[in-house]
This record gives structure tokens, sequence and C-alpha cells, in this order.
């Protein structure tokens, strides 16, 4: 079949008295938040080139069709279809989810207290079938506190502008107007007369939080928080834990503000908490006459401090920081605060006592990697009932009920799958390997008893390491189509991440992004030393940012790998850092830097942006995903990424691109659609290793 050509109209940039060329650079439509609203403005020929290359991505996967549809129906039978979510005890009804064998989204349940009749209040599945919609993105979905409306968002394109309606949950009637272009979240004041929302603007980001009286015109709502001191900041709104007070939160990834306000109080006057300051993170809540606050402020990784007034403000220290050990938020219930910790990317959860003021951690399991989580059963706090999770790369996740005074467990909810797993079929390892600097780098390993460490096995080599995100060693029942298959599974835990405090995230981030790049290229290679693959036996795969990771690391050493895995990836990043106008790049600055204002920022991320970096060289087999609606990370980044490699590489090993033409930064919606994307991605895993 004919390759596919985007056609070329070189653009000369330049900056900082650097110049290039750029022979795509007109694909970048100058309404492109208007495209991904309405992809029908697409320009013709650029959805030509897409459908070409979806096309030959189809015809070179072809032969793999068999084994896709094998994969759908062996990862969707390790699903339960028919499950149900524990329930969740609220001051009048009893909640929980369930999903069906024919449905591919969830439905929310609900049951009064001393009655055994049981209410259907949301079906994801009729709601898509009544909206004739391709794409079905749910936001939010919250019940008032009369139990009286739902409240949902929709996002009927994948990008991410969520449109908001408010129902009566009896008579299913929307009992106010619609409100579109929100951010999705809702929030309803205590007494259900009001919700409050945040409206996006013109460059898709969430500035202003509005109070909506419902049943009202939305022309009439206030405007009770507008966020005008950085164009990088963006603004969210939630309640207090014990209910008493709202908190606005103004901030980027690195800094943040606070403001509050009475839950009571009419009209609404937010008060700052603290003023803003640079590579400071704080966030307040408040329980049983103080307020606790979250901060990493003379404390890298965090520690919690309480008050008893916040016009004093008189702080004194509750949980003390600890080098490279991440201090998390706290969980209160009447006679017991839980909370957590992460160290080496393993996570830890402490209760304690507030009478007697004895913290001790909670002991999950044997298995020294696991990732341990905790939720409430009930509104009400006057409990010493827990649910207390964990699970692990080889084990499915088991829910208990932990009575947190006589540390009595019982299990209440395993992870069903319904075609069979044993656990003891599978080796989950943490080791460490050192990097190019010296810095020890964590990773975890997952594979079957049977595969021989002998330098034979094919391996998957997953990594992100971006916006202080943290890879957990959690239970993928995915993961098992490859794993069983003799294909070992191993997550690096790269800087960037916050597996090791925030030190960890900052040694990957601005002008030490490169450590991030590095630390995959050791790991790679730490595993080659080990016998655990050979080089060609790598596949390396990441999303998003960690796209931007594959795009770097296969520039810089290509000879590692088989193949890559690229998903939505963040590979044009020189060009978005440029563009101020896109919508994530200016609250990014802390991240990666400002290439238009600072040349050294210019300069650090020419010299590893992926598509400015391509070179005329063997490349392994390449998959590159993308969705046209994702406005996270535009479908121009990998087109252009495609195309440019396609005039570059001087091997005749795959290269595919695939774009989703209704679809946002996730991919398609719904059960069934996730899981043919990870079956075609794994395909395209045993077509390269000739496994099928």
């Amino acid at each position: 079949m004919k390759i596919p050509h985007l056609k070329k109209k070189p653009e000369l940039k330049s900056c900082h008295g650097v110049e290039w060329e750029d022979n795509y650079s007109w694909i970048h439509q100058k309404n492109i938040l208007e495209v991904l609203k309405d992809n029908s403005k697409l320009l013709p020929e650029v959805r030509q080139y897409l459908e070409e290359e979806n096309a030959y991505t189809d015809h070179h996967l072809s032969s793999t069709k068999d084994i896709q549809k094998k994969l759908f129906d062996e990862i969707k039978g390790r699903i339960k279809l028919d499950d149900e979510s524990l329930p969740y005890k609220d001051k009048n009804y009893e909640y929980w989810t369930k999903t069906t064998t024919e449905g591919n989204y969830s439905i929310k349940l609900r049951k009064k207290f001393g009655s055994d009749i049981t209410e259907e209040i949301w079906n994801g599945d009729k709601e898509k079938e009544k909206l004739k919609t391709e794409y079905f993105g749910v936001g939010d979905l919250e019940v008032s506190w009369n139990d009286k409306y739902l409240g949902y968002s929709l996002d009927l394109k994948g990008s991410e502008y969520y449109t908001i309606y408010i129902r009566n949950i009896g008579s299913e009637n929307l009992v106010t107007e619609k409100i579109e272009d929100t951010d999705g979240g809702i929030s309803f004041s205590l007494d259900d007369k009001f919700i409050f929302y945040s409206k996006l603007d013109k460059y898709h980001r969430s500035k202003k939080i509005f109070r909506h009286k419902i049943g009202t015109s939305i022309k009439k709502d206030i405007l009770i928080f507008e966020e005008k001191k950085s164009e990088a900041f963006t603004v969210g709104i939630g309640l207090s834990s014990d209910e008493k007070y709202f908190f606005i939160t103004s901030s980027d990834h690195n800094t943040s503000e606070q403001y509050y306000f009475l839950a009571s109080e009419e009209i609404p006057q937010p008060k700052l908490i603290k003023e803003r300051k640079k590579g400071v993170i704080y966030s307040v809540n408040s329980w049983d006459g103080y307020f606790y606050m979250h901060t990493n402020e003379n404390a890298e990784d965090f520690k919690i401090e309480r008050c008893k007034n916040l016009s004093k403000q008189l702080w004194e220290k509750y949980i003390p920081a600890k080098n490279e050990v991440l201090i998390g938020g706290l969980v209160f219930l009447k006679n017991w605060i839980i909370r957590s910790e992460v160290s080496d990317a393993l996570g830890k959860i402490f209760v304690k006592n507030i009478k007697t003021n004895i913290e001790e951690e909670i002991k999950f399991a044997d298995e020294k990697v696991i990732v341990p989580g905790i939720s409430k059963v009930q509104k009400d706090n006057d409990t010493d009932l827990l649910y207390l999770s964990y699970s692990s790369p080889k084990t499915q996740s088991r829910t208990y009920l932990y009575n947190l005074k006589s540390k009595e467990k019982k299990l209440v909810k395993e992870q069903v799958i319904p075609s069979g797993h044993d656990p003891e079929n599978y080796i989950v390892e943490r080791l460490e390997c050192k990097s190019h600097d010296g810095r020890v780098v964590p990773i975890t390993i997952t594979r079957h008893k049977k595969t021989k460490i002998n330098s034979s096995a094919n391996l998957l080599l997953y990594g992100y390491g971006s916006y202080g995100s943290s890879m957990s060693p959690s239970f993928s029942s995915t993961r098992l189509s490859l794993i069983d298959r003799d294909i070992i599974w191993v997550t690096a835990h790269i800087r960037g991440g916050l597996e090791r405090g925030m030190k960890w995230w900052k040694e990957g981030k601005l002008l030490n992004k490169k450590n991030t790049f590095e630390d995959f290229i050791a790991v790679a290679n730490f595993l080659i030393d080990k016998k655990y693959t050979s080089k060609k036996k790598i596949i390396g795969m990441g999303g998003s940012a960690g796209g931007l990771l594959m795009g770097a690391v296969v520039n810089q050493a290509p000879e590692l790998f088989l193949g890559i895995i690229m998903a939505v990836p963040f590979v044009d990043s020189l060009t978005t850092n440029l563009d101020h106008s896109l919508p994530l790049t200016v609250g990014e600055f802390d991240e990666f830097g400002n290439a238009k204002k600072n040349k050294e920022h210019f300069d650090y991320i020419f010299s590893y942006a992926p598509y400015n970096n391509i070179k005329k060289m063997d490349y392994p087999h390449i998959l590159i995903t993308t969705s046209l609606s994702d406005n996270r990370v535009l479908f121009d980044e990998p087109t252009k990424f495609t195309a440019k490699l396609r005039d570059y590489k001087t091997d005749s090993n795959l290269l595919l691109l695939k774009t989703e033409m209704n679809a946002g930064h996730g991919g398609k919606s719904g059960r069934d659609s996730a899981i043919e994307e990870v079956a075609l991605d794994y395909a395209f895993v045993l077509k390269i290793t000739n496994k099928f």
C-alpha cells in the first residue's frame, strides 16, 4: 500500500536569533479550539491525510485482526461485567454503582434506609442513547444534599468542554437551564438552592467561579471569584470536611493560593488565606475546630500544620516533614485521623487515635510492592469503620471492612477475574538502578514465573515522568495478556514524578528535564545487563507527557528498542511551548519552561523536543495514536511528527499513525472502546515480537 505523505509547505521560524524550517506547521489552524468543538471545521486536506494514515495503519495491522479479537475477548473476560461497588451510606440513602454485561457505562443506584426499593438515578448507556452521540464523556455526577436533584456534566466531543445539567431525580425533568463551556465540576450549596461551577474562557482555562440559582436564568448567575493575577492559574471550588466552609483554590502545577467563605453566607465573599508565593503549594481543610494546612513551604516533601483561627493564623506543627518521603493529606473521622505517605514509589497508610494521640501504620499484606487505599463507609463520621483496600502488580484489588478500634478486618469485596487468575503464577520484583548522574531509580518488574531470565525475553518498558505524577504499582488485568505471552512488564519510576518526593519531580523538570529521558535509558540498559532482555527486544510505551518521553528516548537511543508505542504524544513540544494561546501552555511554564521569553529555556527545549530532533537514522517500529478533539495534546503534534519521521527514517520498520476522529485525550469513551484501544496496542506488540 502507498505510504501516505503530507504536503510540505515550508515555513521559516525564528526565536532568540535561531532559525529553523518547519514543513508541516501549516496544519495547525488558527481556529484550532473551534475545530476541537466542531471537527467539520478541519482543513479538508488534513482530514484526507489523517484518513489515509488510518487506512495505512489498518492495512499493516490487518494481519492482527484475529489476535485483536482474541485480545479483546481475553481482556474483557477478565472483567466482571455485572459488578457492583460497595455501598456508601449518606444521611437518608445508601448509594452505589453497578455495571452490566451489556452496558458500557456505569449505573448509579440508591436505596432509602429501611426500604427494599432500589432506585436507578443514572444510567450512562440510556443517557448516551437518548443523545444519539458517538462520544459520551461524564465529567461529574453529584446528588444534592436533600437527595432531590442530580447534577451531571457531559462532554460529547472529547474536547473537555462540559455542559452542566440539573434534574429532578423523581421526575427526571431538568429543573434549571443547562450551563455550557464549563470545566465539568458541580458543587451544590448546603441548602440546595444553588450550584457553584467554573466557566472556561476562550483559551479553555477555568478562570471564574460562578454561583447559579437553580431554576433561574444563567444570565443572573453571580461571579464570586475570578483569577486575574496570572494567566497560568486556574480555579476550582470544594467544601471542607466539616461542611462549614467552601474553599476556592487558584493554582498552576507549582504554586497555589486559597480563599474561603462560610457555607452559610448569603452572598459569598471569598477571603484570602495566604498570599501566593512562587513554588509554594498549600491546601487548607477544616475539622473539629481546627484548620489544617498541607504545604511544602519550608518543607520540600510537605508537612501538615494546624491553627484555630484563619484571621490570626497561628500555625502549629502537626505532621512534620521527612526527607524524600511525600506527606499526603488527611481523612477525618470523629475519633480518628488517617493519612498517607509515599517513599521509594511505595505507599503507606497511618491512623491516629485522636483521644490517645497515638499514630500507627496500618499493615495491609505480606507483599512488599502494593498500592494501599482507604475510603469512608458512611457520611456520619461517628464510626470506627473504614474501607481498607490494596492491590499489587500480581494481586487483584481486595477491600476489607476495617475496625480502627479493634483492628479486625473482614473481606467485603475482591476483584473477580471471571476467566481465572492465580497470583502465584507471577513474580513481582522491586529493583533499583543508577542513572547517568548516580541517582537511584526504582523499577517495578512483573513477569510470569515461567519466563526465563536469560536475555531472551521481550520486555515492555513503561514510563511517564512529568507533572509530579507518580506511577503506582497497581494491579492491571489487561497487562496479563502480554505477561502470559512471555513479555515482561516493567514500570520505570523515573524522575519527574513524586515517587521519591518533590526533589524527584524537580530533578525531572525545567532545565533538568533530560534526567527523565536519561533515567529511562538507564533502566533499559540495566535490564539488558541483568539479562531480563536484550537490545532490540524492548518495547517502550508512554502516553501524553509519556509520549514526549518516548519521542526523546527514541531519538537518543533507538538501538535499544524493537518498538515504541506513543499515545496522544506531546512530541512537538517546542512549537506548543511558544504558542501561549493554547489551553495548557502558560500553565506549564514551571514544568517545561518559557521558551519565548527565556533563551536558556528555548535552547534547552530545542535540544530535546522530539519533532525538532528527528535524525536521518534507523528507527524501531512505531505506533502513534491520537484523537482529533484532544485539547491537551493537539492532534497536529503527532501528525507532524509522523510526517517528518517518514522523511528522515532510513529503515523499513513500521511507522503507523492512528487518529480517533471522535475522541479526546483519553481516547474513545465506553468500556468496549477502551478495551479495543488496548487490544490494538497489544496486537502491535505481538506483531513485532512475532508472538502470534
